[in-house]
């Protein structure tokens, strides 16, 4: 099977399965946090060289407080999870602004865990315009190497996107390496995570005719 050198992950559906159950929105995040870590050890076990998992946007915190406090603290406890595993783990994400967890502040920077194993980018308090800030405002900007001059340049070109809770769209994630990217739809909800889920994106991925504009 040809696989993915690269994996884009959109968790998305934590608040509408936390409704689905009777719970309150916020309540879904947290039920995030083991997917994600079962994922990575499926990505381990194939071979997967990078994965990238979109944490919350800009535009999320605008949600009301008690949301944004949840997928914060799952952001958190999530990248904590994954820095004790065989990981090259970086944050990618506007840390200037007062919605960046400082707790994460150490991870803006690339560090390797254990033996380093997969890279792992986690895009937090993360927006497109952020990313290509330097390009949309600089002067005499070298277009030929755009990917030096953006603030996600540590992230590789993205294969193949898979997005949770059954919507089609990229929602910003990562325009410069998404640009031919594979896009796999699963209509279950991020917390509902099935290892099939996994598996049946690869094998679709398979079938693709990967061109890359050629």
């Amino acid at each position: 099977m040809r696989l993915p050198k690269h994996i884009g992950i959109i968790p998305d559906g934590n608040r509408r399965w936390a409704q689905s159950k009777g719970m309150s929105k916020e309540m879904g995040y947290e039920k995030g946090i083991n997917p994600g870590l079962c994922l990575f050890k499926l990505c381990e076990k194939v071979g997967i060289k990078e994965i990238t998992y979109y944490g919350f946007t800009v535009d999320n915190t605008k949600r009301p407080r008690e949301q944004r406090i949840a997928f914060t603290n799952a952001c958190i406890d999530s990248v904590n999870v994954i820095s004790k595993e065989n990981a090259s783990l970086l944050v990618v994400g506007n840390k200037e602004s007062k919605m960046f967890p400082q707790e994460l502040n150490y991870y803006t920077e690339r560090k390797q865990f254990g033996t380093g194993g997969i890279k792992v980018n986690f895009l937090i308090n993360y927006s497109w315009q952020w990313d290509l800030g330097q390009i949309m405002t600089g002067e005499n900007m070298d277009t030929r190497d755009i990917t030096n001059n953006i603030a996600s340049r540590d992230v590789s070109r993205v294969d193949l996107v898979i997005r949770w809770g059954g919507r089609r769209r990229l929602s910003g994630f990562l325009p410069v390496q998404s640009a031919y990217a594979d896009f796999y739809i699963i209509d279950d909800y991020w917390p509902d995570f099935k290892e099939e889920h996994f598996y049946e994106a690869l094998k679709w991925y398979d079938k693709q005719d990967i061109t890359l504009g050629g």
